[in-house]
């Protein structure tokens, strides 16, 4: 799965979550700059990118995550894509 995919998935997912959010999702956002993005919502977050994605997460894997980019990453290695 490119790049690419992996964030128009992961856009769709934001933009449904986090509604009052209009900025960019790219690799170096962030909960803070999020307003809505809090712990509920990060587990919310989480379980929607697992479903979207058919993957499953380790909690080790999702507590370091310092930034979206990260997460790309994470989902490229879970669906095999990722060097």
């Amino acid at each position: 799965m490119t790049e690419d995919i992996v964030y128009a998935k992961l856009t769709e997912i934001v933009r449904t979550l986090f509604d009052e959010y209009e900025g960019p999702v790219n690799a170096g956002l962030t909960a803070k700059a999020v307003q809505q993005w809090d712990s509920l919502a990060n587990v919310q977050l989480m379980v929607m990118v697992e479903q979207a994605f058919k993957i499953r997460f380790r909690v080790d894997e999702m507590t370091g995550l310092a930034n979206v980019g990260e997460l790309v990453t994470l989902i490229q290695r879970k669906v095999g894509t990722h060097s």
